[in-house]
């Protein structure tokens, strides 16, 4: 946490801020969304497969960091990956900046899951499915990030509106 003057604010101190999110849909044309606990809100949250860039030793591009976590997080595998739009999550809040990334032509690999102990549980949703499957998790009690919705516009649309 840093303050200049009477603001408040958490910055991400590796990575230059950046983190990946990833818009994923399998052969199958279900969408790869994940469930995990998350600390600061204390409860069961449901999101894209993301992660932060950075992680790994050395450079790391947005489309290696998008690689790697779409692959720990739930086992599938890009062939091709494409930053679709940067920008921060919660400017007044953060220094936090996230690359929505499209990943396509996937390939499963392993399970997934995460790592460190990040005990990931893995969803593929049948698309045409996924928002009413999403309320559906919200009622149940499950945090949803809002970024999900981004996600699904751009699961056949670039950000300008223009078919993918």
């Amino acid at each position: 946490m840093l303050r200049r003057g009477r603001w408040e604010y958490a910055e991400r101190t590796h990575g230059n801020g950046m983190a990946v999110i990833i818009i994923a849909v399998t052969p199958q044309d279900r969408i790869i969304f994940v469930e995990q606990f998350r600390i600061p809100l204390q409860a069961r949250t449901i999101e894209m497969p993301a992660g932060l860039v950075g992680d790994q030793a050395g450079e790391d591009t947005l489309e290696d960091a998008a690689r790697r976590e779409l692959e720990e997080e739930t086992g599938w595998y890009p062939a091709q990956v494409e930053v679709l739009l940067v920008g921060p999550t919660s400017s007044g809040m953060s220094n936090e900046r996230i690359a929505y990334v499209r990943a396509t032509d996937l390939r499963k690999v392993g399970d997934g899951g995460g790592v460190d102990g990040e005990e990931i549980i893995v969803h593929e949703v049948p698309l045409s499915e996924a928002p009413a499957w999403l309320m559906q998790k919200q009622r149940e009690g499950y945090e949803l990030d809002l970024k999900l919705w981004g996600g699904l516009w751009m699961v056949d649309r670039n950000p300008d509106g223009s078919p993918a």
